[in-house]
């Protein structure tokens, strides 16, 4: 079942989405060699109460934090822990809450101090192919050109594309019909209509696509161990072009800032 957005509850969405958005802004400014992803963890949790939400993955089908952290290999699901992050690292910060009754979702990879030309390059095309699917976000376009975009941009690079793990309908639920793949072909899938709001999130990897789940039942990581990008945008499918209810400004200001020091 696709549930179709009124114009009041995609405005509500953009406010459960701007917590998100600052929440990963705040994160950017404590994102250094030396901290634990369970401090990024604490701060994200209180950060979000403290602006009247709800941590939108505390306790959702089981995982145990606000945050999903995942390092280097680590592609999505990554649980917070006590490990210090290390120069050279880049860790994907995914944040979910929950706001006058809906949900928010976003992730961006932050770099952990100076990080290799190669994986910048990465996170780079991982972040440009976001905005090349959400291009093809519009009312009567298909779920496949989505897909197609991203791959064809990430798979001309020479990179690699996660297949088993997908964007999503959001709404009041976390997780909605329909899942939106990162590869696909153009014209293929369902028609997008207006109102509808997904979450796309392009997971591409420095080497080969297959991954593995870890023993935790959570982490998953490329099974050749090289590095993994994951960005995450929520947004609302509309006539002319997507409206992006989540961003990347907060972030981005803060790590402009860092950049001219």
């Amino acid at each position: 079942m696709i549930y179709l957005k009124t114009d009041e509850e995609i405005e509500l969405m953009r406010e459960s989405n701007l917590l998100v958005a600052k929440t990963l802004g705040e994160l950017a400014r404590h994102i250094t060699p030396g901290i634990s992803t369970l401090e990024l963890d604490k701060i994200a949790e209180s950060f979000i109460r403290d602006h009247k939400g709800i941590p939108g993955f505390l306790n959702y089908q089981g995982f145990p934090n606000t945050l999903c952290t995942s390092v280097n290999e680590q592609v999505v699901h990554g649980i917070p822990n006590k490990n210090p992050l290390k120069e050279g690292d880049v860790v994907s910060v995914d944040c979910g809450a929950l706001l006058n009754g809906f949900y928010g979702d976003s992730a961006y990879t932050f770099c952990v101090g100076d990080v290799s030309a190669d994986v910048k390059e990465l996170l780079n095309a991982t972040k440009e192919s976001l905005y090349k699917g959400i291009e093809q976000a519009v009312d009567g376009s298909r779920l496949g050109n989505i897909g197609y975009a991203i791959q064809e941009y990430t798979e001309s690079r020479g990179y690699s594309v996660v297949r088993e793990m997908v964007g999503h309908g959001i709404g009041k639920q976390l997780h909605e019909s329909p899942e939106v793949p990162n590869y696909g072909r153009r014209g293929n899938g369902m028609k997008l209509k207006d109102g509808m709001v997904i979450a796309i999130e392009p997971m591409i990897n420095l080497g080969k696509r297959n991954i593995v789940q870890e023993r935790d039942g959570w982490t998953i990581r490329t099974t050749d161990k090289k590095v993994s990008a994951h960005f995450e945008h929520t947004v609302a499918i509309r006539k002319e072009k997507a409206d992006i209810l989540s961003s990347f400004k907060f972030v981005e200001e803060v790590l402009n800032l860092q950049s001219e020091k």
